[in-house]
């Protein structure tokens, strides 16, 4: 197949119109196209890596028969992706000239200073008023503190920006038309897709391995968190591009009587969301994956695909024993997830293979499932440490054990010595303190900028005794421990 040298129009809808940008080469970022292409600069770049929040749009797609609304990071997404979909900026929420109640209640509560990271707040709020507020649920504190976990602000301290996001339903409602909105959707929906283009969306899983058949070498994206990085930080071009987050197949979340089967092109929002109403206890390691706008772009199939030796995802998975199933022209086989990576970033796909479901088994009765992540920050930071551990004890024996760790090998890895030192032993500090012992001479860490090899392997003995403590009722006092009271 010849490859044009740019990709088909991207067509949006914005301000109620359809927006199409010709001669958009596949790696062209969104913010990129609104700054440069569009000339709409209040949309600001601040880290350029998905961290800082700056760059925040909300996306709109039909979703069944709603429109669903996302604050995404717009520096890191690329803009092809957005093909099809509603787009709103900073720009395009005063009509009129009123401000909007995100953007009011922000000037009421002085919550801008500086002012450079003031659109990227108000959007992320736009997106909270738009998924709670206009369905009448309030916003508690921590459902603000939460949501806006992926924005950052160095003069404020942010307690103005959440008394903001807990003003605005007090003020005037603005609604958006979604009757309106969702006819134009579905209009760009049904126009048939270009089958040569640069930047391949295949809507169907058979479509997607033929894709992947015919160009094993394109650059497969789904929610661009990573690959977004390769292009702002490492300037990488990419001449064909394959993006998986069409296709229907995948963006399901399927459930059965032992396992829930995850899409690969489910967004990490929602397959936590999913983890957790099995499991509500991984609800505060959840909130602290990365920041709301990269979990409601990245995908989990992504972030297991990249297999990044400190990807939050991967260690609770192994301990979960997860499996991943691959997919290509040519079949199909499954495996547990620790089987699929080979060394740094290396797997065992084949160049025409795509990796398609995690099935997750559901949780067992005696299971004790918890899962520990260390990093500098505490919300929208990368892990120094993961580790997940997941214990059945009974009449005072472990009688079985599945330890999944990060950031202390060159991939994911499950605990396997560990996890024979404490099968079949008596459920004791006498065992826990051996085992700490061999889990901390099991792996070989390096030191880098996160953490040191050596603090690395003590905290690694140190979470599985932190385990073992919460395990007889004792709790450590902890950020998660602590909940904000509400204002009278």
């Amino acid at each position: 197949m010849a490859v044009p040298l740019f990709s088909r129009p991207i067509r949006f809808i914005r301000r109620g119109e359809v927006v199409s940008v010709s001669n958009v080469p596949p790696s062209r970022t969104l913010l990129d196209l609104l700054r440069e292409d569009l000339a709409c600069t209040g949309t600001k770049e601040g880290c350029g890596e998905g961290d800082c929040g700056a760059c925040t749009v909300v996306l709109g797609e039909a979703a069944g028969g709603q429109v669903q609304y996302r604050a995404i990071n717009s520096c890191i997404r690329l803009a092809h992706s957005i093909d099809g979909m509603a787009l709103w900026t900073v720009e395009d929420l005063a009509k009129d000239g009123t401000l909007h109640p995100a953007q009011q209640a922000m000037v009421n509560e002085h919550g801008s200073q500086c002012g450079f990271c003031t659109p990227g707040f108000v959007m992320s709020l736009f997106g909270m008023y738009q998924n709670h507020v206009c369905k009448g649920e309030p916003i508690s504190r921590e459902l603000a503190q939460e949501e806006l976990s992926g924005n950052l602000c160095r003069c404020t301290g942010y307690r103005p920006i959440l008394d903001a996001a807990q003003a605005m339903a007090a003020l005037p409602p603005v609604k958006v038309d979604e009757a309106a909105l969702l006819r134009q959707l579905q209009s760009l929906r049904s126009e048939p897709g270009v089958t040569e283009t640069a930047y391949l969306a295949p809507r169907t899983l058979a479509g997607l391995l033929q894709a992947r058949a015919e160009q094993p070498g394109a650059q497969l994206v789904a929610g661009c968190t990573d690959v977004g990085l390769w292009v702002t930080k490492m300037h990488q071009e990419f001449g064909q591009v394959i993006d998986v987050t069409r296709v229907e197949e995948l963006r399901r979340i399927e459930h059965y009587p032992h396992h829930i089967a995850i899409g690969a092109a489910v967004t990490l929002a929602d397959a936590y969301a999913a983890l957790v109403k099995d499991r509500p206890q991984l609800h505060n390691f959840a909130a602290r994956f990365a920041g709301l706008p990269v979990r409601n772009s990245g995908t989990l199939g992504g972030n297991v695909a990249n297999g990044s030796p400190i990807g939050d995802s991967m260690p609770l998975l192994i301990a979960l024993g997860a499996n991943v199933v691959l997919m290509s022209v040519r079949g199909h086989r499954e495996m547990p997830l620790e089987k699929l990576y080979t060394g740094y970033r290396k797997n065992v796909m084949a160049a025409d293979e795509v990796l398609a479901w995690i099935k997750v088994p559901r949780p067992q009765p005696l299971e004790a499932m918890k899962v520990y992540k260390i990093s500098k920050r505490y919300d929208d930071d990368i892990s120094a440490v993961c580790l997940a551990i997941n214990l059945q004890v009974q009449d005072g024996k472990v009688i079985a054990a599945s330890i999944g760790a990060g950031g202390v090998a060159a991939t994911p890895v499950r605990a396997v010595q560990t996890e024979a030192a404490l099968k079949g032993q008596p459920w004791t500090q006498a065992t826990v303190q051996q085992a700490m012992v061999t889990l901390r001479a099991e792996f070989s860490p390096i030191s880098d900028m996160r953490a040191s090899a050596a603090y690395r392997s003590e905290v690694l003995g140190n979470l599985l005794q932190r385990y073992w403590l919460e395990s007889q009722g004792l709790q450590q006092i902890n950020l998660a421990s602590f909940r904000l009271e509400e204002a009278a």
